[in-house]
């Protein structure tokens, strides 16, 4: 393959910042995620710099322990235009390893309630020693489609009830329903 990159487009009716907001919050990842991989986030604390780092509490069948923990580092930070962010491992001693591929969202804003929303998945760094064990992409590409409806439904504003009409007074000793 010579791509090494994929990637997915959706336009959602919310404002830029407000999806911003959603994938700078590690808590709404795994609502998010397309392939229920992503459980709960360790650090909850939003993201705010390049260069921070945020845990995310992983499962995977095939993964040896089934169960893992990410730790990500924060490498795109664009208020709210761009959020990205490289998945790699923390070893005992504290040191943390990054396989080469990263995730990035690219957010233009259409309009004040609208935005076009880009997520891409690229494993070009990736070195030929963790190819050898892994296959990229590790997911069909309906995972971004997925991962971008998910989050168009997140962040969108709640709906308001609709008004019902007024409904006559009973009188008391008449229900308005049958028993």
């Amino acid at each position: 393959m010579d791509q090494e990159n994929v990637s997915a487009t959706l336009t959602v009716a919310v404002p830029a910042a407000r999806v911003f907001a959603m994938l700078a919050d590690p808590t709404t990842h795994s609502a998010i995620d397309g392939t229920g991989w992503v459980q709960e986030a360790v650090d909850r604390a939003p993201l705010t710099e390049v260069g921070q780092i945020f845990r995310i509490g992983m499962y995977h069948p095939n993964h040896p322990d089934g169960n893992y923990q990410m730790a990500n580092k924060v490498v795109v930070l664009d208020p709210p235009r761009a959020i990205g962010w490289l998945p790699g491992t923390e070893k005992g001693d504290g040191h943390l390893e990054f396989g080469g591929w990263s995730w990035r969202y690219d957010l233009a804003p259409l309009g004040p309630s609208e935005t076009e929303v880009t997520l891409t998945y690229d494993w070009s760094a990736v070195p030929q020693f963790i190819r050898e064990y892994l296959q990229f992409p590790p997911f069909g590409p309906e995972h971004l489609t997925n991962s971008l409806h998910h989050l168009a439904e997140l962040a969108a504003p709640p709906s308001r009830p609709t008004p019902s009409s007024p409904s006559a007074p009973t009188a008391p000793g008449h229900p308005t329903t049958p028993d």
